[in-house]
C-alpha cells in the first residue's frame, strides 16, 4: 500500500513539474531589469487596455447567455443532456485557429450570414467586435460547464416548494436558483474571463492583429517576439502573474 502511495507521488510531482518547470524557467530568464520598459512600450500599455475591456465584455456576454444554457442543460433528458454538452464543448477541444475558421465562415463578409449583416451595415472581421466574439466561442464553455454541474446538484426540493408557493419558473429562478448558485457562477465567470484573457487563435484569425484596434495581449507578446525577444519575454510573464 505504502509502495503504491509512493508511486503515485512521485507521478503527482513530475505531472507538477511538467507544469511548473516552463514557468520557473521563463522567471528566471526574465530580463527585469528592463521591465520597465513594459509600461512606457505603447504596444503592450494599448494591448492590455485592450485586452481588458474585451475580456471584461466577453465575460458578461457569457454570464448572460450561458447561465440560462447551463440551466436548460441541467433540466434536459439524459439524451438531450448529450446532444448539449457534446455542442458546448467543441470549442473546449476544437484547435482555436479552427475556431476563427469558423467564425469567419458564419459571420465573415462572405460567409453564410455575411451578406445578411452587411445589408443592415454591420461589419465583423477585424474589429473589437470580432474580439469579443472570439473570446465568447472559446471562453463560454467553461463557464457553462461549471455552473450546470452546480445546478444539477441542487436541493430540487427547495426549487419545487417556490413553485409551490406561487412563484413562477423565471422569480423563482432569479429569487431562489441564482441566489444558491453564486459560487458556481462567480467560478464559472472567473475561467471564462481568464480564458478570454488569453485567447489568440480565434481572435487573430477572426479579428486580425491590428495594434491599438484588435491586437490583444498574446498578440502583443507574438509581435514582440519577433523583434525584442527580452520584452516578449517580460510581458508573458506579467501575463502569468496577471492571470
Amino acid at each position: 500500500m505504502r509502495r503504491t502511495a509512493g508511486s503515485l507521488s512521485v507521478i503527482a510531482y513530475v505531472a507538477m513539474g511538467m507544469v511548473l518547470i516552463p514557468i520557473v524557467g521563463l522567471f528566471i530568464r526574465v530580463p527585469w531589469t528592463r521591465i520597465g520598459d513594459l509600461f512606457v512600450s505603447d504596444t503592450a500599455t494599448t494591448a492590455f487596455w485592450i485586452s481588458l475591456q474585451t475580456s471584461l465584455m466577453a465575460t458578461a456576454v457569457c454570464l448572460l447567455l450561458g447561465i440560462p444554457l447551463a440551466w436548460m442543460m441541467a433540466n434536459a433528458s439524459s439524451r438531450l443532456h448529450s446532444v448539449f454538452r457534446a455542442i458546448v464543448t467543441i470549442p473546449v477541444v476544437l484547435p482555436p485557429v479552427v475556431g476563427g475558421i469558423a467564425l469567419l465562415a458564419a459571420v465573415g463578409r462572405r460567409g453564410v450570414f455575411g451578406d445578411l449583416l452587411s445589408s443592415i451595415g454591420i461589419s465583423l472581421p477585424y474589429t473589437r467586435a470580432a474580439v469579443v466574439l472570439s473570446q465568447v466561442f472559446v471562453a463560454m464553455p467553461f463557464l457553462v460547464l461549471a455552473v450546470e454541474n452546480h445546478f444539477r446538484q441542487l436541493d430540487r426540493g427547495v426549487v419545487d416548494a417556490s413553485r409551490v408557493m406561487g412563484m413562477t419558473p423565471l422569480r423563482s429562478f432569479f429569487l431562489v436558483v441564482l441566489p444558491m448558485s453564486w459560487p458556481a457562477v462567480i467560478a464559472g465567470a472567473v475561467l471564462a474571463w481568464a480564458r478570454s484573457v488569453g485567447e489568440f487563435g480565434a481572435s487573430i484569425t477572426f479579428a486580425g492583429s491590428l495594434r491599438g484596434r484588435t491586437q490583444t495581449l498574446p498578440m502583443a507578446v507574438y509581435e514582440l517576439l519577433e523583434r525584442d525577444w527580452e520584452l516578449a519575454m517580460g510581458l508573458s510573464a506579467l501575463m502569468v502573474v496577471f492571470a
